[in-house]
C-alpha cells in the first residue's frame, strides 16, 4: 500500500495577473487530486509583492521568508517590481531574494508546442536547464554587494562569476534528466572570446558528461544556436547553459514552442522546490479576466514531478502527468485565452481543465 504524503506547499500570488492565474493551480491540483487519500496538500498563502507593501511595508518581508523555511515547496506568482515604489524599484526583486535564500541554483525550462497553438517549431520538445545563481546577473553574483558598479558616472562595470561547483551541479541535473528524455544534451557557452569563464562553463561540462557515456553530448556557440534553434528547433533535447543565456534562450525557445504564455518553469536547489511561470505580471490585463494561466498550471505539474521523485510517490508524477494532458487536451479543443486566438476567459479555461482532469483516469500506473 502507497503511504499517505501530507505536504504543505506554498502559494505567493505576486503582482499582476498573478492573483487571477495562481489559484487556477491550487484548484486544478485539489481537483486531480479529489479522489486520492494517499496524498493530503494544505496550502499555506502567503504575500509577496504590492499586496505585501501594502500589509507589511515591503516586497518580500521576513514573515513569509519565515514561513517558506518550513516549506519543501511553493508555487511564485509574478511580479512586477518597476511598479515598486521607491526604495523598492531598484532593490532585488522578490523573486530574486527568495532564489539567493534558498539557493535554487537550477532553473528548468520546456519548451514544447501544445495543441491548438501556432508554433514556429511544431515538433520542438526541448528543455533548457539553467545555472541560476551566477553569471553577469548583478543579483545572483555576490554573497554581499552588487555585481554592478559604476567606477565614474561614465563608466559601468559588470562581474560575471563563474565557478566549477556551479557547473559541476547544474552539469549533473542536465545529464540526469536526459536520462529520462532522449539522451542528448547540448551545452550552450561562448568560450571562443569568453575563454575563461565560458571555457570553464564548458569544460566542467564535459568533463561531468564523462560520467554519463549513455548520453550524447555535444556543444554550441550561444549565437549558433540561436539560429539553429530556430531553424531546427526539433533537433535539441536538453541545452545546458549559464544564467544570461538560459534566460534568453529559454524565451526563444518559449516563443518557438508557441507562446511565452505557455512556458513552464521550476526553480530547484537539493532540498527546495518552487513552481514560476516564465513570463510577467502583464499588468495592463490584470484584473480583466483573461489571463492565460497556462504557464502557472503546467509549472506546478512540474512541481508535482519534483516532489514526487523526491518523496518517492508515484501519486504525484502520475497527477501531474494528469494536469498536463487535461491541459493539452482542452486546448486541442479550441479552449484558450486570446493571447492564443481563442475567446475563453481564465475562469472558463481553468473549468475545462478541471472537467477533463476529473474524466481522467486515477490508477497510478506501475
Amino acid at each position: 500500500m502507497t503511504p499517505r504524503l501530507q505536504l504543505r506547499i506554498g502559494v505567493l500570488p505576486g503582482d499582476g495577473i498573478g492573483p487571477e492565474i495562481v489559484p487556477a493551480a491550487e484548484i486544478i491540483i485539489d481537483a486531480a487530486l479529489a479522489a486520492r487519500s494517499d496524498v493530503e496538500i494544505t496550502w499555506q498563502r502567503l504575500s509577496i509583492g504590492h499586496d505585501a507593501i501594502s500589509k507589511y511595508g515591503t516586497p518580500i518581508p521576513s514573515a513569509t521568508l519565515e514561513v517558506l523555511d518550513e516549506l519543501d515547496a511553493w508555487i511564485l506568482g509574478p511580479h512586477d517590481s518597476a511598479s515598486y515604489p521607491d526604495p523598492w524599484r531598484t532593490q532585488l526583486t522578490p523573486g530574486g531574494t527568495i532564489r539567493k535564500r534558498f539557493g535554487l541554483f537550477a532553473n528548468i525550462r520546456p519548451a514544447r508546442a501544445l495543441p491548438g497553438t501556432t508554433p514556429v517549431s511544431p515538433k520542438m520538445d526541448l528543455v533548457v536547464v539553467r545555472e541560476n545563481t551566477e553569471g553577469f546577473y548583478a543579483d545572483r553574483n555576490m554573497h554581499a554587494g552588487s555585481g554592478e558598479f559604476m567606477p565614474t558616472p561614465d563608466v559601468a562595470m559588470a562581474v560575471g562569476v563563474v565557478t566549477r561547483q556551479a557547473c559541476e551541479r547544474i552539469a549533473h541535473e542536465a545529464f540526469r534528466l536526459a536520462r529520462t528524455r532522449r539522451r542528448r544534451v547540448t551545452i550552450a557557452h561562448k568560450a571562443n572570446v569568453l575563454p575563461m569563464t565560458m571555457g570553464l562553463f564548458l569544460d566542467t561540462c564535459l568533463e561531468v558528461a564523462e560520467q554519463y557515456p549513455d548520453v550524447t553530448v555535444d556543444h554550441q556557440h550561444i549565437d549558433a544556436l540561436a539560429a539553429l534553434l530556430v531553424r531546427h528547433g526539433d533537433a535539441f533535447d536538453v541545452i545546458v547553459t549559464e544564467n544570461m543565456f538560459g534566460d534568453i534562450l529559454s524565451d526563444l525557445t518559449g516563443e518557438l514552442a508557441g507562446s511565452i504564455g505557455n512556458a513552464p518553469s521550476l526553480n530547484t536547489s537539493e532540498t527546495k522546490a518552487m513552481a514560476q511561470a516564465a513570463h510577467g505580471a502583464a499588468p495592463d490585463i490584470a484584473g480583466l479576466g483573461i489571463a492565460n494561466p497556462t504557464a502557472v498550471i503546467l509549472s506546478s505539474a512540474m512541481l508535482l514531478r519534483c516532489l514526487g521523485a523526491r518523496h518517492d510517490h508515484a501519486v504525484l508524477s502520475h497527477t501531474a502527468n494528469k494536469i498536463e494532458t487535461a491541459v493539452e487536451t482542452v486546448m486541442g479543443q479550441g479552449i484558450c485565452t486570446a493571447d492564443l486566438g481563442g475567446t475563453a476567459s481564465t475562469a472558463r479555461f481553468v473549468d475545462a481543465v478541471v472537467e477533463s482532469v476529473t474524466c481522467s483516469s486515477d490508477r497510478v500506473q506501475s
